[in-house]
């Protein structure tokens, strides 16, 4: 008889084991999975609770005590409680459960948790927050970036704060790829297969104690989808998966891996995201009051919950109404790449039926989305969810900007200022990503009530904080994090095949003590991650100074993005050729745990985007929360975070003639800065031995955006600006029988039949002279059929390409068939003025503006001597 084969496990990859298995030439056929969890001794079993509650992975108390069932395992699987339960010895369990320190340590935080859970404000009204990718830990690898990051940190804040949310989106059970490159900086792509039963994941099961199920139709059949409930907190978040027996097997791939490239794949995906997850919340008996889209790829969820209402008798113009009164879109991206958008055909094909179902025709159904490109008409997701929301907002000042900008075309009749997009600038979750030594400092030297109240600035006593105390807990972050990064290089090296010497020279790289930079992001080509290296002579002349440096550069490409490649393959090539592979190293395979790592251990957070294309960034403000100072372009959240004394700005806030322009203007401002600023800053020592200006600055950067770009202030927010709200609303459009509901919806019917007839003009308009007195307006407003009180007449003033005012006109009474309204303009100050005098109906119950008609647009026949 043959031995039977053993199975090696090795390290393959960032210190993390992985196992390759030989496996007997007989195969069962695999029908399913058997998870048996242990049962846990009596004094510990409080574990497995809180295992299945992403609470762990913003408590260390509590990650240190899953680390203590076995620091190997933990290891191994990327601090997965649940696997570590799985796989550790009983015998160990046993012996730890008789170990009296350990039964304490775990008391405590069973104790913590069940007084977090309990502890939560009720809120009145529930909110569904949709979104196409979730990053609550580096363990379940369903994120790609700072979407799913910001995402999970929006749960957890929203857990902290108490509100009703329920969370929405996808299991992948491959994820998102595991980037592996070669020596050369090329990019490859590796999918691990993930299963549900070894994650912090729950089966969701249905009101009869069967495995839920719902049914999303595709061309020519119907697809089946599951949920698992990853429980975060007090939040539940409800992630669906196709990967299920009752589907073909190329349905059960449509959730296999996030970001599937493909517009077939992504629309597969979006529908299963958006419908799927609107029936997942019916079948569990839940009805939120507010959805929330976090980016357009949900905003399917719109049509599911308009077909819901036509389907209980409602007409379509009041279902469409209510729904867009409580529903919330948030975008993230100024870059079109991030828009989806899906040709008319593919819409027809997965959608055919659906403008049935609404009760409308395909040319109303294809207006909610279309989109006009250079190269024809194409179904916006971001238009849909703008269409079918009542407020909307970006992630930053300048992204609220930016996208009204970029969305004004669906709002023609408005000036951009006017088009009805703000923004909530995002936040980071304090407690996931602030180390736990700096936090034990904060809470020996802020007032306690900053745990509670992270966003109140005046709670972050950050001035108070000890220089020596500080600066110490500096060194041995930055040493962590030089330790790290030898460890992860060696295992990349090791795995490509790299000489010995080679190996033992990983031992050598980046020094402890110098000011080290960090540079994490996506490696998309407009985040510049190679402007660094435009001058390299300068760039060598700054790195072989007096004065130590050191950068560690990480981040993913898309699988698609073969620019993003190259500017990895490109920066490996210059850091080669300018012999500084010891002191400017690239990790490869960003995720949580590393960024953590980064955030806390830099000494200065490089960020290079080109502007305004970083909607807001969230990893300098991780930074920032760990005492590491912010060196950026003023664009995203630094455009409103920098205020001279928390870090540098590179370049400025003007406009360039050319994209080359901008890049030597701002790698001139990286490269004066660095030397003559940051770098002798750094290095000069007080009489403590300390950098007594450096660490100023370090605690007015605590100080300033620490509370400032919380997330627990940026779901504070939103809650007051939008959930409660657009709660409100909702409630009242249906109270005493819809009665408001009905009125909006025949008010916008009615406008909509006859506003194309509508006319506007004014006496006398053209050039004129203010001389120090008042320009006098009259304006006629021919709007049979429409009621007088929904109708506003307004002088609209620009001064040169500045401000904007909007002066209402008095109405005067009637003229013939129309409406007369005059007023009166004194400029404040001197200057050339434009103006413009527009009419627009608002129904009391609303406050958006729909229906605006310009006078000059259309000149009335009888008036056009005027």
């Amino acid at each position: 008889m043959r031995p039977q084969q053993q199975y090696p496990r090795f390290s393959t990859f960032n210190g993390i084991d992985h196992e390759r298995r030989w496996y007997n030439p007989t195969v069962m056929n695999v029908l399913g999975r058997i998870t048996a969890m242990p049962t846990l001794p009596e004094p510990i079993k409080g574990l497995r609770e809180v295992a299945y509650n992403f609470w762990w992975s913003w408590n260390p108390s509590a990650q240190q005590v899953f680390e203590r069932l076995d620091p190997l395992l933990w290891k191994r699987f990327r601090g997965n409680p649940v696997k570590v339960l799985l796989e550790v010895q009983p015998e160990r369990l046993e012996s730890l459960a008789q170990d009296a320190s350990f039964r304490g340590e775990v008391e405590a935080v069973v104790s913590a948790f069940q007084k977090y859970l309990s502890s939560r404000p009720e809120n009145q009204h529930q909110v569904a927050y949709f979104s196409m990718e979730y990053g609550f830990h580096e363990s379940l690898s369903i994120y790609s970036g700072g979407l799913g990051i910001l995402a999970g940190d929006h749960i957890k804040s929203a857990s902290d704060l108490g509100l009703s949310l329920v969370g929405v989106g996808i299991f992948y059970h491959q994820g998102y790829f595991r980037q592996v490159l070669t020596a050369e900086g090329q990019q490859t792509e590796a999918y691990d297969e993930y299963s549900a039963t070894e994650l912090p994941l729950v089966p969701v099961h249905d009101g009869e104690g069967r495995p839920l199920r719902v049914g999303v139709e595709f061309p020519g059949r119907t697809v089946q989808v599951t949920a698992y409930k990853a429980q975060v907190g007090t939040v539940p978040v409800y992630l669906m998966s196709t990967n299920i027996p009752e589907n073909s097997p190329e349905d059960r791939r449509i959730t296999a891996r996030l970001y599937d490239p493909g517009q077939e794949a992504r629309i597969q995906q979006e529908l299963i995201l958006g419908i799927g997850g609107v029936r997942v919340l019916r079948a569990l008996g839940l009805a939120p009051t507010v959805f929330h889209m976090n980016e357009g790829h949900a905003a399917f969820q719109g049509l599911e919950r308009i077909r819901e209402r036509i389907a209980a008798g409602m007409p379509f113009r009041e279902a469409f109404e209510l729904v867009a009164a409580s529903s919330l879109f948030t975008t993230h991206t100024p870059v079109p790449a991030g828009h989806d958008t899906f040709p008319l055909e593919l819409i027809d094909r997965y959608l055919d039926g659906w403008w049935s179902r609404l009760s409308i025709s395909r040319e109303q159904f294809l207006a909610l989305g279309l989109e006009q490109k250079e190269y024809g008409p194409v179904f916006s997701m971001s238009h849909l969810a703008l269409a079918t929301s009542r407020a909307a907002g970006g992630v930053s000042k300048l992204h609220g900007a930016v996208s009204r900008e970029m969305f004004h075309d669906i709002w023609k009749g408005l000036e951009v200022e006017e088009v009805p997009i703000s923004h909530i600038t995002n936040g980071v979750h304090t407690w996931t990503f602030l180390h736990p030594e700096l936090a034990e400092l904060y809470d020996r030297v802020f007032p306690k009530e900053w745990r509670e109240r992270p966003w109140e600035a005046s709670l972050w006593k950050a001035e108070l904080l000890g220089e020596a105390e500080l600066w110490r807990i500096r060194n041995k972050l930055r040493a962590r994090l030089v330790s790290d990064v030898r460890q992860r290089l060696y295992e990349t090296r090791r795995r490509n095949g790299e000489i010995p010497a080679r190996l033992r020279a990983t031992e050598k790289v980046l020094d402890p003590n110098a000011l080290t930079i960090g540079f994490a992001r996506r490696f998309a080509t407009y985040k510049r991650a190679v402007l660094l290296f435009k001058d390299p002579e300068r760039l060598l002349k700054i790195m072989n100074g007096p004065y130590p440096l050191q950068f560690v550069f990480a981040g993913k490409a898309h699988p698609k993005d073969d620019p993003g490649k190259a500017f990895i393959k490109e920066l490996v090539a210059k850091i080669k050729e300018l012999g500084l592979e010891d002191r400017m190293i690239l990790l490869e395979n960003y995720d949580m745990g590393m960024a953590r790592t980064l955030v806390q251990g830099v000494d200065v957070w490089l960020n290079t985007p080109r502007r305004p294309m970083e909607a807001s960034g969230t990893s300098g403000m991780k930074a920032a929360l760990n005492g590491a100072l912010n060196f950026s372009i003023l664009d995203g959240w630094w455009a409103e975070g920098f205020n001279t004394r928390n870090g540098w700005a590179i370049g400025d806030d003007r406009a360039y003639a050319s994209d080359e322009a901008q890049d030597i203007a701002d790698a001139q401002s990286l490269y004066d800065t660095l030397e003559f600023e940051i770098l002798p800053l750094f290095y000069a020592r007080g009489a403590e031995g300390t950098p007594t200006g450096w660490l100023t600055m370090v605690r007015e950067s605590i100080k300033s955006c620490g509370p400032t770009y919380s997330a627990a202030r940026m779901v504070h927010e939103y809650d007051l600006k939008f959930y409660t709200p657009l709660a409100e609303r909702a409630r009242a459009l249906e109270a005493n029988g819809a009665q408001k509901l009905k009125e909006l919806a025949a008010w916008k019917s009615q406008v909509e039949r006859v506003w194309g007839n509508v006319r506007l003009w004014v006496d006398n308009p053209g050039d004129t002279m203010a001389n120090g007195e008042g320009m006098s307006i009259k304006a006629y407003l021919a709007a049979e059929g429409l009621p007088e009180d929904t109708l506003r007449v307004e002088l609209v003033v620009r001064r040169g390409t500045g401000e904007l005012e909007v002066v209402p006109l008095r109405p005067q009474g009637r003229e013939r068939e129309a409406l007369i309204y005059s007023g009166t303009y004194s400029p404040t100050r001197p200057g050339s003025y434009v103006y413009g005098v527009r009419a627009v109906a608002v129904h009391p119950n609303q406050s958006e503006i729909e229906f605006v008609r310009w006078a000059g647009e259309v000149p009335h026949p009888e008036y056009a001597h005027r």
